[in-house]
């Protein structure tokens, strides 16, 4: 019962059915109080206005005229008149109100007047007085106006007022009647709003209620009007589709959590393996060190050839280990610091051409055609010492792994604009073996060798790729590598100076 009654539709019924009674008693008690009252001050203002015209009428017209003027204001307004002058004589426009003239003959403008009450006094001011008065030989109440013309003239004006009591009869009458139509058309139509005004509130309800358990299919029902319970479910509607996506969203994030736990494992397993990689590569160093100091130290070869050459393949492997470490804290602290690049104008030609210069002798003994054909100077906008470090690392790791196509060993640099505007494109291609799809990616990892037998014979470390990857990320630019017909070609891109040559 308490649901019943808390219900939206049962309390807006009962309120509307509450405010058309309120309504009628309203109606009921100003028909009975202020209408009077209102009929009261709308005569006196008619009888006041009636006196400046009489006075007005008296002023301008001849006896006759004013006669017939005057008659026709009385038949206008339902007056009775009686006009006495200095002589006593009277004129009316009824016999009636002659007849009784006896006793209103001697009233005079006191208000204490005996036949008179005070609380019948309408208006009194000056030489005019509004009475209510009642005719004792027919009971029929009256108004009863009295005034002075201006010349002395005394005149009386009545007006019945029994109309007033019968129309607010019969206004109560058809008050009670049409009020309980009403309220009986009013409770059906109550009823039916009431219904379709909680209709859409109940669809809400339902919807909410599925929302509530994560069941999102049910949507709301727009229609074509401009109302608040429209834009409401409209805006549920847009709810409901935002928690949808954010839940699958979240689902998703939590799977893709829960890949990234299972992969944990897998990380530490990295890390591990990072550990044992760099330990790999320094122990092979210090261990040809550790022995071939071992034999100069215990005088293994005595003859002045041997000792110089294990002192050489000492010389050597502590280069190539300072090489590693210097280049693998280079790599660490471009990958984990804050680094800020020295960006400045220089020649990209003449920088491909000193690295190209400085290696010449390692191209000479395998016999490598270097193809490099840019003659006019290219600027571009870059850290020189950083882009030198990708170039090189490019063109090393080019000479370490060109093979033989076709009779050909060939390194070829080419230099291009970039499908993004502003951008400059550097390609270096070698002749050779294809890396595999599923390497293309992985070159870029630390330590990550395709061709681990081949390593140690060529000096690769394996960090020469992964250092021109976190160089590029940092200065936000592309990069990468394309398998070609016959070899690799590896790329990346720098912006363009300012005083750049168009190419």
């Amino acid at each position: 019962m308490n649901k019943v009654f808390n219900s939206i539709r049962v309390k807006l019924f009962f309120r509307i059915c509450i405010i058309i009674f309120i309504l009628f008693i309203f109606l009921a008690v100003v028909s009975n109080v202020v209408i009077e009252t209102y009929f009261y001050y709308k005569k006196t203002h008619t009888l006041l206005n009636f006196f400046n015209q009489i006075n007005d009428l008296e002023n301008n017209l001849n006896e006759e005229e004013f006669r017939k003027k005057l008659d026709y204001l009385c038949l206008l307004n339902d007056f009775d008149i009686v006009i006495q002058n200095n002589e006593k004589e009277f004129y009316s426009n009824t016999k009636n109100f002659i007849n009784s003239f006896q006793k209103i003959e001697k009233i005079t403008y006191d208000v204490d007047y005996s036949i008179f009450n005070k609380s019948n006094i309408i208006y009194s001011k000056n030489d005019t007085s509004i009475r209510k008065i009642s005719d004792s030989n027919n009971g029929v109440n009256f108004i009863l106006a009295i005034s002075k013309l201006d010349d002395e003239k005394q005149i009386y004006v009545r007006v019945p007022i029994s109309i007033i009591n019968e129309s607010l009869n019969v206004l109560n009458e058809f008050l009670i009647i049409v009020g309980l139509v009403s309220m009986i058309a009013t409770a059906i139509y109550s009823f039916i709003m009431a219904n379709n005004f909680t209709k859409p509130i109940l669809e809400l309800r339902e919807m909410t209620t599925k929302m509530k358990n994560l069941d999102f299919s049910k949507k709301y029902i727009e229609n074509n009007k401009d109302d608040e319970i429209n834009e409401l479910g409209k805006n549920i509607n847009d709810l409901s589709c935002t928690l949808e996506n954010t839940i699958n969203k979240l689902k998703k994030n939590n799977m893709e959590l829960e890949r990234d736990i299972e992969e944990k494992s897998k990380i530490d397993e990295m890390r591990k393996q990072f550990v044992s990689d760099v330990s790999h590569e320094l122990k092979t160093p210090i261990a040809l060190i550790q022995g071939y100091a071992e034999g100069l130290v215990e005088n293994v070869n005595k003859d002045e050839e041997s000792k110089n050459f294990y002192a050489k393949v000492i010389l050597d492997e502590s280069n190539k280990m300072d090489k590693l470490v210097k280049r693998l804290l280079e790599l660490i602290r471009l990958e984990n610091e804050d680094i800020i690049f020295n960006d400045t104008n220089f020649d990209i030609v003449e920088l491909i051409n000193s690295v190209i210069t400085n290696s010449k002798m390692m191209t000479d003994e395998q016999n490598i055609q270097i193809i490099f054909n840019e003659k006019d100077p290219i600027y571009v906008y870059a850290d020189e010492f950083y882009i030198e470090q990708v170039f090189s690392n490019y063109y090393t790791n080019a000479i370490k792994n060109i093979l033989e196509i076709n009779g050909k060993k060939q390194i070829k640099i080419s230099i291009e604009k970039a499908k993004e505007q502003g951008k400059v494109r550097i390609k270096v291609f070698n002749t050779g073996k294809q890396i595999e799809e599923e390497n293309l990616n992985r070159i870029w990892n630390r330590f990550y060798k395709v061709d681990k037998s081949r390593t140690r014979l060529k000096g690769g470390t394996g960090i020469g790729l992964a250092l021109v990857k976190a160089i590029m990320v940092k200065a936000k630019n592309k990069y990468g590598v394309n398998n070609k017909l016959d070899g690799v070609e590896f790329y990346f891109e720098l912006n363009y100076s300012i005083i750049s040559h168009q190419m």
